[in-house]
């Protein structure tokens, strides 16, 4: 199996451009900061992060061109591809990246400080969300018990 699930920040605007040829196709590319779970042992305390390569092709390379911008967060579902090319100067180069199947936005507009797009815009439903509750917790409304799974 390789499936890939990322959440980080987009470290500049993607870079977006279209195939040649009669079915044109937008191709999206993109670096993702990834924070690591563990700070550095160096003992100053920073956050270490990985920068992944992203690629997202069709629909999915439009919407990401279309509503992400540098320094905002998503979530990324995707698998990795290895690839290699012979450069200019005849050396081999291996290429690793993540190709993009899902997206999805982290985090709202008004947390993401920078102009982002606000989660609740692309909600299928026209429905309010539940509000969470004190504890954390959403309310669950009433008559809703014969709808859940388990019981």
């Amino acid at each position: 199996m390789n499936k890939v699930i990322l959440m980080g920040r987009l470290t500049r605007d993607p870079d977006v451009r279209y195939s040649q040829g009669e079915n044109t196709t937008a191709v999206a590319r993109f670096t993702l900061a990834v924070d690591r779970r563990f700070v550095r042992r160096d003992g100053n305390g920073e956050q270490t992060a990985d920068f992944i390569g992203c690629v997202a092709f069709g629909k999915t390379a439009e919407f990401v061109e279309r509503y992400f911008r540098q320094g905002m967060r998503m979530t990324i579902c995707g698998r990795i591809q290895t690839g290699s090319y012979t450069n200019r100067d005849g050396q081999k180069v291996y290429t690793t990246d993540v190709v993009v199947e899902e997206v999805e936005f982290a985090e709202s507009k008004n947390a993401s400080g920078n102009g982002g797009v606000d989660n609740s815009e692309f909600r299928p439903s026209a429905a309010p969300m539940p509000s969470a509750a004190a504890d954390g917790f959403m309310n669950i409304p009433d008559g809703v018990d014969e709808e859940l799974p388990f019981n």
